[in-house]
């Protein structure tokens, strides 16, 4: 066990030693877009997955044209994560959506989302409205318990 000094100046005895590096996850297919903004998929901590936002990128890192198949690759992407480090959608308590155009994009993202998250009960749900993405007009991003 590691000591370690917290806030207050008390000692606080950790039963897991501190993470001294980032323990990154990746699918088996990068995608293009890791490396070109230099960014990991995800990252691994104790027993919690920290996913990066995916976007529905084709394996250049380019954008799928149509707005439905967008959205649908962007959970494949979600998917593919979460299943480099052992999890499945039925792991994720959290998850955050981002949308360029949420009034008009709102029914199409509910359709794939409903076909994509399984039964209930479900996890947190946050959806943003922005206005870039960088050539995107969906992101998803989560956090997920690591099953043991």
């Amino acid at each position: 066990m590691t000591p370690r000094l917290i806030a207050n100046g008390a000692a606080q005895i950790l039963k897991e030693p501190i993470m001294s590096k980032r323990d990154a996850v990746f699918p088996a297919n990068r995608h293009a877009l890791y490396e070109e903004h230099r960014y990991s998929a995800a990252i691994r901590s104790g027993d919690l997955l920290f996913v990066s936002g995916q976007v529905g990128s084709r394996d250049d890192g380019s954008p799928e044209p149509d707005f439905a198949d967008q959205v649908r690759r962007a959970f494949a992407n979600l998917k593919a994560v979460l299943a480099a480090a052992g999890c499945s959608f039925d792991d994720v308590v959290d998850v955050t959506t981002f949308h360029t155009d949420p009034e008009t994009q709102f029914e199409t993202i509910m359709e794939v989302r409903n076909e994509e998250i399984g039964d209930a009960p479900y996890p947190n749900w946050t959806a943003v409205g922005v206005n870039w993405l960088a050539g995107f007009d969906f992101e998803i991003k989560a956090i997920a318990r690591i099953p043991a």
